[in-house]
């Protein structure tokens, strides 16, 4: 199993979470977060006083998949999140060892 954790710009997730689910995905975990990389946050406006945003907004998406859909899944987070411009996001991938369902205390990939 492969746990797929994605930051990406906020309003691509109703795009990216629709592919996730046309390739299988069951489950997955959003995080409103804020971070701070290469794209160095921007300034605004606010009743004529200007001040600068170094954390930037985005949605981090966690997903444990089975090995056979890692694949699809990622390639699916690749061509939906991506706009080409700086900001786009980061994905990491872990191996999982297990998972634990705690109602059924189902383990592997019957807890998916």
């Amino acid at each position: 199993m492969k746990k797929i954790e994605a930051i990406i710009r906020p309003f691509k997730l109703d795009e990216v979470k629709e592919a996730l689910i046309e390739e299988g995905v069951r489950g997955l975990t959003i995080s409103e977060v804020r971070g701070y990389g290469r794209q160095k946050g921007h300034t605004e406006t606010y009743r004529g006083s200007e001040y600068r945003i170094e954390f930037v907004p985005k949605i981090k998406i966690e997903i444990v998949i089975e090995d056979n859909k890692f694949e699809a899944a990622l390639n699916a987070i690749l061509k939906t999140a991506k706009t080409g411009q700086v900001g786009d996001g980061k994905i990491f991938i872990y191996d999982v060892k297990d998972v634990i369902r705690i109602r059924t205390e189902e383990s592997g990939k019957d807890a998916l």
